[in-house]
């Protein structure tokens, strides 16, 4: 079996200084559409360096990106075809607010592998710490079709109720044409996301715009729009990825407010709300 779930859970984590500057924390907000309009003073704030908050999303490429999925598939007991490799969902826990800039330790492993019968599923833990100690904790889900079957544990369901009723906030974000061409510049160079002829023999029509792009869309979004505007108040954020995305297109992202949580839906507006994002919560102050 090309995954050896006792020998990847087993290896010595992987630990590197990773480092960050205030034009990394701006070049990935643009990234993910901030900075419209540009004087507004509730975008200045993610693009000023003098009045520079950090999007807890960042964390997911700070450094030029985290392990994440390609550092997962190349962990001990890890031997799998890269076209059977989707990026299944992500989660993400705040330990204090991200500094605009600064170093850190960031240290990797595989955390779980759970058998889903015609996939697995490996969960690759990044945990960062500088040195007034841990800042946040990265959970990418990478999903392995073709590789589950061997009667291992299956995992938690991360599946969510509906949500009852009509949202308390529906916002439709247009994407640009050129969105994952900016949003690459951060550190996630895959074809896939900016070169047609690969996009057609990955089974696209066109370059797809990153999941981690929308999963950042999407956080701006809800801070902006349920929290005032104050990043310090994102406690985690979790999303199943559940569809593609095609720069150029809208996104409709549905709000429903809880105690301490908001749930999200995120929909492609021109394929009729495809899904984008589900099982989507966002735990905050």
């Amino acid at each position: 079996m090309p995954i050896d779930a006792a020998k990847a859970m087993a290896a010595e984590p992987r630990t590197g200084e990773i480092a960050w500057s205030q034009k990394d924390v701006q070049l990935y907000h643009l990234g993910i559409g901030a900075g419209v309009p540009a004087t507004d003073p509730d975008e200045l704030r993610y693009t000023l360096e003098s009045r520079l908050h950090v999007l807890p999303s960042f964390a997911t490429v700070a450094g030029a990106g985290s392990p994440g999925v390609i550092g997962g598939l190349s962990m001990p007991g890890v031997d799998v075809d890269l076209a059977r490799v989707l990026h299944g969902g992500q989660s993400l826990t705040l330990h204090r607010p991200i500094p605009a800039e600064g170093t850190a330790t960031a240290t990797s492993r595989i955390a779980a592998v759970y058998d889903k019968g015609k996939a697995a599923v490996l969960v690759m833990r990044t945990e960062v710490a500088d040195a007034e100690g841990p800042l946040w904790t990265n959970d990418a889900q990478i999903f392995v079709r073709g590789e589950g079957g061997w009667g291992g544990d299956r995992g938690p369901s991360g599946r969510l109720e509906p949500p009852a009723g009509e949202p308390d906030r529906v916002v439709e974000r247009p994407i640009r044409e050129d969105q994952a061409l900016l949003y690459r510049l951060s550190g996630d160079y895959n074809p896939l996301h900016a070169d047609p002829e690969f996009a057609k023999l990955a089974g696209f029509e066109r370059p797809i715009l990153h999941g981690l792009c929308t999963y950042g869309m999407t956080l701006k979004t809800v801070v902006d729009t349920l929290l005032g505007g104050d990043v310090t108040r994102v406690r985690s954020y979790g999303t199943r990825f559940a569809g593609v995305v095609y720069p150029g297109e809208t996104l409709r992202i549905r709000m429903w407010r809880g105690e301490g949580r908001a749930q999200v839906a995120v929909t492609a507006v021109d394929r009729d709300d495809a899904p984008v994002l589900a099982d989507t919560i966002v735990e905050h102050s």
